[in-house]
């Protein structure tokens, strides 16, 4: 089987497959155009974020059986489609979710106890020791949206502070020893800190609005490591400047391009972005919650044993 690498992932992942007798074919560059044109040749594919993987590409498939993403979502592949092609789809969720859980903890804390406000203070010779008090998480209750792989991972990390964790999902009777599962009403009524660990779909696109914030009962933290089109930024500093939001910590945006590796294409800046980088309860990091040293590793290892496991 002839499969085609289109992003670079550990080495490990094309070594492996390469022992188990795959052919493997990397090409880092081509448009998706001239990938198109070439794609009836290979068994599988290997990606990242590159490009959407729509009908028309999959058309051009004829002999595809697999589209392995490296890294937890399917949304640049046109699932239904692919499915009804009787292709099989491969994601790893199980290789970063570790990593997210951390990165949703440290972002937490970082604004409960204002870490960036403080270090850029000192930076500029300012002690200000009052005005850097902190808040303590014990006693809390953390609400989460979205209970699979990333969700599980930060409720377990909870497990080590005197906090309520609850959660509101979907799927029926997700909840476990680490996070009680309740409806969407309970969550919006107790929770003083909201983590968002949905997938990309019609449900939780521009879920976070005006009216979602202000059906909370209290203020409250906000923490996004999922997906930025899950919060309507706008709405969000409508939030922050009435203090519904109490401080926001985001790891993704919604303007950010397809492939996440991009921001902004040229330097007109929307207003409300303007708001949130001058903000000093606002935290954001460049989508990399589940970007570690080690997630690079699992992330390729899952995807080498699921490919195994499908096809040898």
């Amino acid at each position: 089987m002839k499969i085609l690498h289109l992003d670079s992932n550990h080495p490990l992942l094309i070594n492996q497959l390469s022992d188990l007798g795959f052919e493997n074919i990397e090409d880092y560059s081509s448009t998706k155009a001239e990938i198109q044109k070439i794609i009836h040749n290979y068994d599988g594919i290997v990606i990242r974020s590159r490009f959407k993987i729509d009908k028309q590409f999959i058309d051009s498939a004829k002999k595809l059986k697999f589209i392995a993403r490296v890294g937890a979502g399917l949304e640049s592949i046109d699932c239904e489609y692919a499915e009804s092609k009787n292709i099989k789809l491969i994601a790893a969720p199980e290789g970063n979710r570790n990593a997210v859980g951390e990165h949703s903890l440290g972002m937490l804390l970082s604004l409960f106890n204002k870490m960036n406000k403080a270090d850029r203070e000192i930076r500029q010779g300012k002690w200000l020791r009052e005005d850097n008090r902190g808040l303590e998480l014990d006693g809390k209750i953390v609400g989460l949206i979205g209970y699979g792989n990333m969700g599980k991972s930060f409720a377990k990390k909870l497990r080590g502070f005197d906090v309520e964790v609850i959660c509101f999902d979907i799927k029926e009777n997700v909840g476990d020893e680490n996070c009680k599962q309740v409806s969407l009403i309970e969550l919006q009524e107790k929770a003083d800190v909201l983590s968002l660990h949905t997938p990309f779909n019609e449900l939780s696109h521009n879920m976070i609005n005006k009216d979602f914030i202000n059906s909370f009962s209290k203020p409250f933290w906000l923490i996004n490591t999922a997906r930025g089109t899950a919060v309507v930024t706008e709405d969000l500093v409508i939030g922050l400047k009435s203090g519904q939001i109490l401080g926001a910590g985001l790891d993704v945006l919604e303007y950010e391009k397809l492939s996440f590796e991009n921001l902004f294409e040229n330097n007109s800046l929307p207003k409300a972005f303007e708001y949130l980088i001058q903000s000093e309860n606002v935290l954001l990091s460049p989508h990399v919650a589940g970007w570690t040293v080690e997630s690079k590793i699992k992330l390729a290892q899952t995807i080498v044993d699921k490919i195994k496991a499908n096809f040898c």
